[in-house]
């Protein structure tokens, strides 16, 4: 038997669009034991206590099994899979980056180890298409993630454990593709500038943990205007969030959740936020978070 535990994941964080993500301490939990024949699945929604039925060609965990076999050339006559999910799907958490991840992270562990890391990153990048979730899934941290013709180049920051990520998730679900279809076709130079800037800026004041400059940092304009028009209340949110304290609050990946991140003030903020989507009658629970270091790991 092998059980791996892989974090939730917040992407672009604001001005990163698809190149800056972070993991946190929530958590998806994938076991798999050797059986006789065949292959059995059990999807189990832990915050709802919902059993799940999701086909196999929709099961990116166990597709992602298959790369691996499929590469190798092994197979295992029969598997028990048993999935414990506690990151919601489709709220821009990073779901299917863990299920990507633990995936072939399972199943090559389970053939020996075979193949290097860096190339089970690059499986993980072509299957989800952007690494800014998968990587912080497999590596823990704050991750600046580059693709070129190279392939993946990655940076990661172990951040303090005092600094705190309110994760805001409401009660409706926004596919990515949905997300990436609001997004326009052409972008302005003096946009691309203000993105570039607080990127930067927000790489180095995780750096050097001077967190002052946040709720400049976090200012967006390549996708989080766009995508908020999906989002009622979006703004509503954002400034009920920094009236109560927050350092810098953003859309997390396509949404809908919203991230804060704050040091003190925890609780308040988050019932801010809350109160802040019931006022467009939209409901939501907010959850305080850590940044996780460690990324994806066998835990058993």
């Amino acid at each position: 038997m092998i059980k791996i535990r892989v974090p939730a994941t917040s992407a672009n964080l604001g001005p990163g669009f698809d190149c800056l993500g972070i993991a946190l301490n929530l958590y998806n939990y994938f076991i798999v034991e050797e059986i006789g024949v065949g292959l059995e699945t059990n999807i189990i929604e832990e915050f709802s206590g919902r059993i799940l039925d999701l086909a196999l060609e929709d099961n990116l965990f166990v597709q992602a099994m298959k790369k691996v076999f499929d590469l190798t050339g092994q197979r295992i006559k029969g598997i028990r899979i048993t999935e414990k999910i506690n990151i919601p799907f489709a709220r821009g958490l990073g779901s299917s980056a863990s299920a990507v991840v633990a995936g072939l992270h399972a199943a090559n562990y389970l053939t020996g180890n075979t193949i290097k890391e860096e190339d089970l990153l690059e499986l993980a990048v072509a299957m989800e298409g952007h690494p800014d979730n998968v990587v912080p899934a497999y590596k823990g941290g704050f991750v600046i993630n580059v693709l070129s013709s190279n392939g993946l180049s990655y940076k990661k920051l172990e951040l303090d454990q005092e600094l705190k990520f309110i994760v805001l998730i409401p009660d409706f679900e926004l596919k990515t593709n949905a997300g990436r279809k609001a997004l326009p076709e052409i972008l302005t130079y003096s946009d691309a500038v203000f993105n570039i800037s607080r990127a930067a800026l927000l790489t180095a004041s995780f750096y050097d943990k001077n967190y002052s400059n946040l709720r400049t940092a976090m200012e967006d304009k390549l996708h989080q205007d766009y995508r908020s028009r999906l989002i009622p209340g979006f703004y509503t949110v954002l400034d009920a969030a920094y009236n109560a304290g927050a350092l810098g609050v953003a859309l997390s990946g396509s949404g809908p959740t919203l991230i804060a991140i704050a040091e003190e003030n925890l609780d308040e903020i988050g019932s801010s936020m809350v109160n802040a989507f019931k006022e467009n009658d939209i409901n939501s629970r907010y959850l305080v978070t850590r940044v996780d270091n460690d990324g994806c790991t066998i835990i058993d």
